[in-house]
């Protein structure tokens, strides 16, 4: 009897160490997986940032009107009434509110075999007036060429207070050799300018592009204007004189 017990216990006993292996094993197993869950998604949010640093650095500009880049943040368009002209000026009401001379400037990079040109040299707007504009590109080569535009507008302290609709800024324009093409500018500036006391007297705005053959960022393989942004300040030193 004895040898047979010895049998039965000794069985009993593989059948737990092998049933405790197997669940030391699947916990191993979950642990791991979990593990490698973690490990992706934190090198995915990394690269996603990395990939991210530009448009994020456009988006900040865009919304804080930083360094003089005109509002695009939608969120200040998103209600009618600011997109109605301003005829009385909000703290007087009994003087007219006096119409922006908006000018347009635009220029290419020597590397880049473009014309780039404003269609319209200014227009006269209100606060509030919606306005349309347009620039032309044409590539005067022989080969298709990716181009990117940065911009700007002067002075800086009305940047917070242009908003544009729509744009070509920062987004990659293909021409085709010898193709020509109108790009678009729909924006206006946000009356809230009439409340600040550095901005309200502000009668004459420069809005500038300038257009830079696009390369390859070599960390995060985005296409980006070819010249170093942190340093190049696109526009004028100096509002151009009425005519």
């Amino acid at each position: 009897m004895a040898p047979s017990l010895l049998r039965f216990i000794t069985t009993e006993e593989l059948r737990e160490r092998e049933a405790r292996a197997r669940a030391a094993a699947a916990a191993q197993k979950t642990r791991n997986q979990s593990f490698a869950l973690y490990s992706a998604a934190a090198l995915i949010v990394t690269l996603g940032l990395t990939y991210a640093s530009v448009p994020l650095y456009r988006a900040f500009c865009s919304a804080t009107g930083y360094s003089g880049t005109p509002m695009t943040d939608k969120s200040r368009y998103s209600s009618p009434s600011r997109l109605v002209p301003t005829y009385n000026d909000p703290l007087n009401e009994e003087h007219k509110t006096q119409r922006i001379r908006v000018a347009f400037n635009a220029d290419s990079d020597p590397n880049i075999p473009w014309t780039f040109t404003p269609q319209q040299r200014e227009i006269y707007v209100l606060p509030g007036e919606t306005a349309l504009t347009f620039y032309k590109a044409h590539n005067k080569s022989d080969k298709d060429i990716i181009g990117i535009a940065t911009y700007n507008v002067l002075p800086d302290r009305i940047a917070p207070y242009f908003a544009k609709i729509e744009c070509f800024c920062f987004e990659e324009q293909k021409l085709l050799a010898g193709e020509e093409v109108d790009l678009p500018v729909f924006f206006f500036l946000d009356k809230e300018l009439l409340q600040d006391k550095e901005a309200r007297d502000v009668h004459d705005v420069m809005l500038s592009y300038t257009f830079f053959s696009a390369r390859r960022n070599p960390k995060t393989g985005q296409l980006e204007p070819d010249t170093d942004l942190s340093n190049y300040r696109v526009g004028l030193d100096e509002l151009p004189k009425r005519t």
